[in-house]
């Protein structure tokens, strides 16, 4: 039987990220996928040595928009360990918040692009008209709809007053009660589920063997989530990861929507016990050390190494995007299933190419 090596991307109808693959085929089967990493690298990294510590803030914002808010906490809390500063309980929780926002964000984009990829047109519509409604929260708290561009060394550069967040409060239970019909008709619809059961099977050890992050191991069983260790905050909402268990391209779609869900939950729950003070302390001279911290993104965790001579900038900034851990999995995946198969299964891993070439 011969083969046939054929490109896959970096731009294709179905994929809304720039990602390129070599799949090689017998017949419409794929027998080995071999990513093409670097087509919109950028070298963000370099400019930590170009660009002092609060104007790096605005730089790894710009890794990725779509969690614009978890790169600048990240980094900005790296800092802070370095500096040995505590931002005051408020910011903190105002960053819970805007965290979650967030990945309401990102997970209602790609619940609308991943209903396109099936052919459901009106559901992508549907899902990204409430994800103007998270938009325009965004937009409302800071400013901005997609960067929001809140965190800064030491706190948050933005506060809410009351009448914002009853505002925030009124439309995040419209958001929760859209999310839960659209979702319900999603994983009742027999054509997604004959799509996604038992497609892209991904066992639990073989997620764990390959490093895979998010909803993407947990949606093999694996109860991984960086939020479970900030007990301050998510411990007193008696936060719990979404997981299922089957590993297949159902279960990484089920998780996606109870996590949608679960966000609003957590958010409102910010809101309700957003303490009182202020919202950031000023750091005191040159950073000088290394730090690595970790947060949870939409996709999974992402971790930054920061590390400070004692200058005005920065020595170096290494940063591990979600997507990078995933595709690993992704290559794993592709073997054994149809090409028609191929754009649904890169879409359960939620790629963001933009991330992983910096």
């Amino acid at each position: 039987m011969g083969r046939t090596v054929i490109p896959f991307g970096p731009q294709h109808p179905v994929l809304p990220e720039p990602i390129h693959l070599t799949l090689t085929l017998e017949d419409d089967i794929i027998v080995e996928a071999l990513p093409r990493l670097g087509y919109i690298h950028r070298g963000l990294e370099l400019l930590a040595r170009k660009r002092t510590p609060d104007q790096m803030v605005q730089v790894v914002e710009r890794v990725c928009g779509i969690c614009s808010m978890m790169h600048g906490m990240c980094f900005c809390q790296a800092l802070e360990d370095i500096h040995g500063i505590t931002p005051p309980p408020r910011a903190q929780w105002l960053r819970v918040f805007w965290a979650e926002v967030h990945r309401l964000h990102s997970h209602l984009l790609w619940l609308g692009l991943f209903a396109d990829a099936l052919g459901f047109e009106n559901l992508f519509m549907q899902f990204w008209r409430v994800r103007e409604r998270i938009m325009d929260i965004q937009e409302a708290t800071s400013g901005n709809r997609v960067v929001v561009s809140v965190s800064v060394i030491g706190g948050v550069r933005r506060d809410l007053n009351p009448d914002q967040m009853l505002w925030c409060r009124t439309e995040l239970a419209g958001v929760r009660d859209e999310v839960h019909r659209l979702g319900k008709a999603m994983l009742g619809d027999y054509s997604i589920a004959k799509r996604t059961k038992g497609i892209g099977v991904l066992t639990p050890e073989r997620a764990h063997a390959l490093g895979t992050v998010g909803p993407t191991l947990r949606g093999s069983g694996v109860a991984h989530d960086i939020r479970m260790l900030d007990q301050e905050i998510y411990g007193a909402m008696e936060f719990k990861p979404c997981v299922e268990n089957d590993g297949d391209s159902w279960a990484r779609l089920t998780v996606r929507i109870r996590e949608t869900e679960q966000s609003v939950d957590l958010a409102l729950g910010t809101l309700d016990r957003l303490p009182q003070g202020e919202i950031a302390v000023k750091p005191k001279g040159q950073a000088e050390g290394e730090a690595v911290r970790r947060v949870e993104q939409p996709r999974g965790e992402a971790l930054y190494f920061v590390k400070a001579d004692g200058g005005k900038l920065l020595d170096r900034v290494r940063i591990r995007t979600p997507t990078f851990a995933n595709i690993p999995a992704l290559l794993d995946l592709l073997p054994g299933h149809s090409l028609a198969d191929a754009p649904v299964l890169v879409m359960t891993i939620d790629p963001c190419i933009s991330c992983t070439e910096r």
